[in-house]
């Protein structure tokens, strides 16, 4: 999953978001070294992440985008589940989302001596370009994934991936609302599980 679900599937505790949106840049046992409910963030993420690779209805809308775009359909199908949670926010959510994603950024500042370097150097992007906001709206989506794109030393072609989800949006939207009831439960499971592990 992308950062809005990871963030969203964190609950309430500040630096449990911290370590979940965090955690694609934190490798191995280097988590050890934050605060202890940032570690249990980014071993919820892995948690997250792992889910998500191997559940089947994940799988399918990645097999749609297999041919065009071969190894960045994970991503892809990632950015695409966002855009969903972000449109359809107020099904999951009773906060605005306007109001949810300024309340992560100001989690963040108020937390940034405890962020690791890659997302210190991410945060200036994601407070000015208010990435997680803009995923609702398919244009912006489209220039997230153009900016994305020029990350690559080849060219991805991401950025066109906006007409295949155009092109199947039902598909993509059914098969997001499936999978995310079973990943909400799963994410809350592991939670548990992680606290407490941290106990013992």
């Amino acid at each position: 999953m992308n950062f809005l679900a990871h963030i969203y599937l964190s609950g309430t505790n500040s630096r449990l978001q911290i370590g979940n949106f965090m955690g694609d840049g934190i490798r191995g046992k280097d988590y050890k070294h934050f605060h202890p409910d940032i570690q249990k963030g980014v071993l919820l993420h892995r948690s997250i992440d792992s889910y998500t690779d191997f559940h089947p209805i994940f799988r399918q809308s990645k097999h749609r985008l297999v041919p065009k775009f071969n190894h960045f359909s994970g991503i892809l199908v990632d950015m695409f589940y966002d855009h969903f949670l972000a449109k359809e926010w107020s099904l999951y959510h009773h906060e605005d989302l306007g109001e949810f994603c300024q309340n992560f950024y100001q989690n963040l500042e108020t937390h940034y001596e405890e962020l690791n370097l890659k997302t210190r150097d991410l945060l200036p992007y994601l407070l000015k370009q208010n990435w997680l906001e803009r995923y609702a709206n398919l244009t912006d989506l489209q220039q997230i994934l153009k900016q994305m794109d020029h990350r690559f030393s080849f060219n991805s072609n991401m950025n066109e991936a906006v007409d295949d989800l155009f092109g199947n949006y039902e598909d993509f939207q059914r098969e997001f609302h499936l999978f995310f009831k079973d990943l909400m439960v799963h994410s809350e499971n592991e939670k548990n599980r992680i606290e407490e592990e941290f106990k013992k």
